[in-house]
């Protein structure tokens, strides 16, 4: 684990907050002098704390798509059905997030796709694909109440709380 400091969490809190913010508005933000605050992102790259950089994209501005979360099981739980089921994953463009899981199903998938019937046959290609899955349950987002946004790195840490609660 790297150990981050209060300014370190600063930066990164600052950066996910406006990822093209200026090296000048970084500092200023964090309360550093620029150097210093440079030297700090570039040690928080090398480490691989930030491991990149993009644009968060407003979808529905551009089409109207369908998300929908999918509970996956598979029939069985042997080393090379999981990897076979996660190489068909990541071959597929419309599976935007895909995580294993503990607990009574195995994966828990995020698919956008241009609407429910593209959702189908999706679903369908997979299972035709013998992978192993053994049943799946969808649920079709309805509309977003909070969308994924800055991590809470200060609160995970414990530092948000007031120093004699630590």
């Amino acid at each position: 684990m790297i150990k981050l400091d209060p300014l370190d969490i600063k930066i990164l809190q600052a950066l996910q907050s406006e990822g093209r913010m200026t090296k000048v508005k970084l500092a200023e933000t964090v309360g550093l002098s620029v150097s210093p605050c440079w030297e700090r992102l570039r040690r928080l790259e090398r480490q691989g704390v930030i491991s990149r950089y993009r644009a968060e994209i407003d979808l529905a501005k551009i089409v109207k798509a369908a998300t929908v979360w999918v509970e996956i099981s598979l029939k069985r739980h042997h080393q090379e059905d999981f990897e076979a089921f996660e190489r068909a994953v990541l071959a597929q463009p419309e599976i935007v997030e895909c995580w294993a899981t503990g607990g009574t199903i195995d994966y828990l998938m995020r698919v956008i796709a241009s609407d429910l019937d593209a959702y189908q046959v999706l679903m369908e290609r997979l299972l035709a694909s013998d992978i192993g899955i053994d049943r799946y349950v969808t649920c079709v987002v309805t509309k977003a109440v909070k969308r994924p946004g800055t991590l809470p790195i200060a609160a995970i840490l414990g530092e948000d709380r007031p120093p004699g609660d630590r």
